[in-house]
């Protein structure tokens, strides 16, 4: 099996000593490397503890025959753009489970028609995660508000639509809501 291990580990800029502390049971970096280089072999225990330890999914430690990689061209950084020092991937995004999208398909304040954002679905015990936030909230028939939370009691969460003029809305008892945590644009 061809693994990813130290794609992924270079790409979230951790060394083997800090990927071997965060596994559960911690590990030593030699056997990290080992298992990165192929010397040991990695069992689907192994990748699930350093899955965990990277903050990923197992499936995202190995090579599978139909995914394509994304290699890393260059690195944009506060002195312009440079190329990698070494060959690297980037990860791909994956939701969350529980993760819903919101489709947009006019502009509104910061979104753009064609954007997709992904939003984590929170219980009303988190809901204080969002104060700030871009939110969807369920309403009553089927429709949703979008905007931006601003204000939180018990029991109502107050609103500011994103549209220019928009009035604030209260919103009591949501049994969710989902906080915009990813945009996808298409650019051009």
């Amino acid at each position: 099996m061809i693994t990813r291990i130290r794609d992924v580990r270079k790409a979230k800029g951790l060394t083997l000593a800090e990927v071997a502390g965060r596994c559960r049971p911690p590990t030593t970096a030699q056997t990290i490397g080992r298992l990165e280089t192929g010397t040991r072999t990695v069992s689907v225990g192994w990748l699930n503890r350093i899955a965990g330890a990277l903050g990923v999914e197992a499936a995202d430690l190995v090579q599978l025959p139909d995914t394509v990689d994304l290699p890393v061209a260059a690195i944009l950084g506060a002195n312009g753009t440079v190329a990698p020092r070494q060959t690297s991937v980037a990860t791909p995004p994956r939701p969350e489970p529980g993760a819903l999208a919101l489709i947009v398909e006019a502009g509104v304040g910061d979104y753009r028609a064609g954007d997709t954002v992904w939003l984590d679905r929170l219980a009303p015990d988190a809901f204080g995660l969002a104060l700030n936030r871009d939110v969807l909230l369920p309403r009553p028939a089927g429709r949703f508000l979008f905007g931006r939370m601003i204000g939180r009691e018990p029991g109502k969460l107050q609103i500011l639509p994103l549209s220019n003029g928009g009035r604030q809305q209260v919103i009591a008892d949501p049994a969710w809501l989902g906080l915009a945590v990813r945009l996808v644009r298409p650019l051009g």
